[in-house]
């Protein structure tokens, strides 16, 4: 999943003396810009709560709400989100480019998204197969959809009715049927989802499970000879069974249905322009539980700043992916309700890496750095 410095949102947030502007770009926050005066704040928020029709005598709760604008003759969506603060309300407008995404991966395929070759085959096995639940998990903006449309655009020839019921659609795929959530009319997950399995489904894929209706529908579709591939918001792999038993879903139905979990993150890239070879020293090392030892093959490499990268020393991201295959060891230890740490053991016998391991091998070949990483994958 690669691509140039890309903008994801654009925060506005109120400040004693103004409002200050500042874009999320390949994942971290950079200010762009201010303006002084309140007044100035209060107008840019009031304009902002006009496009997305929403209430700008109202500032005391959220409020969210969606526009559309054109840039470049592209039409753009996006999403408002409002939210009150000390000094009036902070606005945080999120991107969703379509043109941009087909732009970037053209023919979107699994191989266009940058994964391993190793991460690739598991997937690839996982969306191939009949029936059952392929579940993938991260945190918002982690490129989730755009694996579940990779792995769509591979497995659709022409012989199977494949539906998907999105919030909101964000890349059109000839030859499927694809449904946007409406809550204002009341369509939601819940609903669109039971009313697809009338549609004659062969492969569904469902934007989020949110809610309990919505993943018990899911789970028995895929329990019924449905290929279900959703996406849910967990850290890991492994806090998804937590999150599925916090909703009610009984765990046999849960385990017989599911085939596997990926779980991804998108990585900044070290710049290629301004990278240079460099040396942690022992404090940096420490911060990600390793040791000079530990590091004697690996080419660090990082990034002093320029003008293609912003200064940041960052330039493009690519995915990384933690798998979790379930076979019947790993199903009989989460119905026992093992410890986490029993399920690991398993699932490590079985090939499992996690992100902390996977991201590693990008620092050892000198594509990201050890601060990097640690901003986005945790120790285990």
């Amino acid at each position: 999943m690669r691509s140039r410095q890309a903008r994801s949102d654009i925060h506005l947030e109120s400040t004693a003396q103004g409002l200050a502007v500042k874009y999320r770009i390949d994942g971290v926050l950079d200010h762009a810009t201010s303006a002084t005066g309140i007044e100035v704040a209060q107008q840019v928020i009031s304009r902002l709560k006009v496009l997305a029709e929403l209430d700008i005598a109202e500032r005391r709760v959220p409020q969210d709400g969606s526009f559309r604008v054109e840039s470049a003759g592209r039409e753009i969506d996006l999403r408002l989100s409002i939210m009150p603060s000390i000094h009036g309300e902070d606005a945080v407008i999120r991107i969703l480019d379509k043109r941009a995404m087909i732009e970037a991966y053209g023919s979107l395929t699994l191989d266009a998204l940058g994964f391993d070759a190793p991460s690739l085959r598991s997937l690839r096995m996982l969306a191939e197969e009949p029936y059952g639940m392929l579940l993938v998990t991260g945190p918002t903006g982690s490129g989730k959809t755009t694996t579940l449309y990779g792995a769509l655009t591979e497995i659709h020839n022409g012989r199977d009715k494949i539906i998907t019921i999105e919030d909101p659609v964000e890349y059109q795929l000839p030859g499927i049927l694809q449904i946007p959530v409406n809550e204002k009319k009341g369509l939601n997950f819940a609903r669109g989802l039971r009313s697809i399995l009338r549609h004659d489904p062969d492969k569904i894929m469902v934007g989020e499970i949110r809610d309990r209706e919505t993943a018990e529908i899911a789970v028995q579709s895929a329990l019924t000879g449905h290929l279900v591939l959703t996406t849910v918001h967990a850290n890991n792999v492994f806090d998804v069974f937590g999150r599925f038993s916090h909703m009610g879903i009984d765990p046999y139905a849960f385990v017989s249905a599911l085939n596997g979990i990926w779980a991804q993150r998108l990585v900044r890239l070290t710049c290629v322009r301004c990278s240079t070879p460099y040396q942690p020293d022992e404090a940096d090392l420490a911060r990600v539980n390793l040791t000079h030892a530990d590091v004697a093959d690996y080419r660090f490499m990082q990034g002093k700043g320029c003008g293609d990268c912003r200064g940041t020393g960052f330039s493009k991201r690519r995915a990384i992916a933690e798998i979790l295959i379930l076979n019947d060891e790993v199903r009989e230890l989460i119905i026992e309700k093992r410890p986490v740490r029993h399920i690991k053991e398993a699932a490590r016998r079985n090939g499992s890496r996690s992100l902390r391991e996977v991201a590693l091998d990008l620092v050892k070949s000198g594509e990201t750095t050890l601060a990097e990483i640690k901003r986005v994958t945790l120790h285990e």
